[in-house]
């Protein structure tokens, strides 16, 4: 029973040993496959969520070829503005702000490149922004959780010490170490923290979608409600360096103001539309399915079959007139 109790308390998350592979001259980052995954996994379930709508079936394509790469660069302008300090300094490689599989790119800057590619998918497709917005939303969670598990093969983001049965383990040469703590030091798994609210939060959001059906966009508000409140716990116990402002991580206050809009989309949008959406596209750029009876009478006879019948018969009562001539 004590070497139970005692191997528990000496339990703790091992830190992979390797963060990728090599295929010959190519070298495969698990960041950025865990992200790819997660792409793919959002998007398949994204896609049903709009076709279940009355969306083309496929459409979640025109949508990946802007959001993605917005997003991608959004990400990443948003990681590199809010780090200044690990790229441009004396003697540093300018190249490496683009480096994105080297890790760091930040979910609140992919929001927003992503909401443009969004828009502009809108306007290109006939699919309403809030349609998509809210169809995405728990898709969104589930990538995040997907991308969460590359910064743990990275070695990064991690929490404050702790003393608990699932504290992380990282090497002491790791450039986020703390200075001055002993050897063998865990810390926070803030990854996992943040894999489980998000697994949390698409349960919510599905559950509350089929009970409320909430729509124009007040389930994307409910996301970031949901993951706002989430960031401000999780960011507030990184030891990562970070730029901050009156006393708070920038991510915090980037958080706080997700939650903020959130709350804001889902009143306004409330008082706006006390209906559901009377289709998933706009006002004349409808979509129709060429598989579905349209529900009107359609005469399936044959012009050309019937005129044949009607000449056949005169012919044919023609002599009989003569005769009686």
């Amino acid at each position: 029973m004590e070497r139970c109790v005692s191997d528990v308390l000496h339990a703790s998350i091992p830190s992979p040993d390797v963060s990728s592979i090599t295929l010959g001259p190519f070298t495969i980052h698990f960041y950025a496959l865990w992200i790819l995954l997660g792409i793919i996994v959002a998007a398949a379930l994204t896609s049903r969520r709009l076709t279940a709508r009355g969306a083309e079936p496929g459409v979640i394509f025109d949508f990946l070829l802007w959001t993605v790469p917005l997003g991608i660069i959004g990400a990443r302008i948003f990681h590199v503005l809010t780090h200044p300090d690990d790229y441009f300094f004396e003697g540093a490689e300018l190249w490496k702000v683009v480096a994105v599989w080297e890790g760091g790119i930040a979910i609140f800057g992919a929001l927003l490149g992503g909401a443009v590619g969004a828009w502009l998918a809108s306007r290109q497709t006939g699919v309403r922004f809030w349609t998509f917005a809210d169809a995405l939303a728990p898709g969104l969670l589930l990538a995040q959780a997907f991308g969460r598990l590359g910064n743990y093969f990275n070695h990064e983001l991690f929490g404050q010490p702790t003393t608990l049965p699932w504290g992380l383990e990282i090497e002491e040469s790791n450039p986020a170490w703390p200075v001055g703590l002993p050897a063998g030091t865990l810390f926070h798994p803030t990854f996992l923290y943040e894999i489980l609210w998000n697994l949390a939060g698409v349960a919510a959001i599905l559950l509350l979608d089929r009970r409320f059906r909430l729509q124009w966009g007040r389930l994307l508000g409910v996301y970031l409600i949901w993951y706002g409140l989430g960031r401000i716990v999780w960011e507030s116990i990184r030891i990562d360096p970070s730029e901050i402002i009156l006393g708070l991580r920038v991510n915090v206050w980037a958080a706080i103001l997700a939650v903020a809009v959130g709350v804001v989309i889902n009143v306004v949008q409330r008082r706006r539309h006390l209906g559901l959406e009377p289709s998933a596209y706009r006002p004349g750029r409808e979509w129709v399915d060429p598989d579905e009876p349209s529900g009107e009478l359609v005469d399936t006879s044959d012009p050309d079959a019937d005129e044949d019948d009607r000449l056949s018969a005169a012919s044919s009562s023609a002599p009989e007139a003569t005769r009686g001539a």
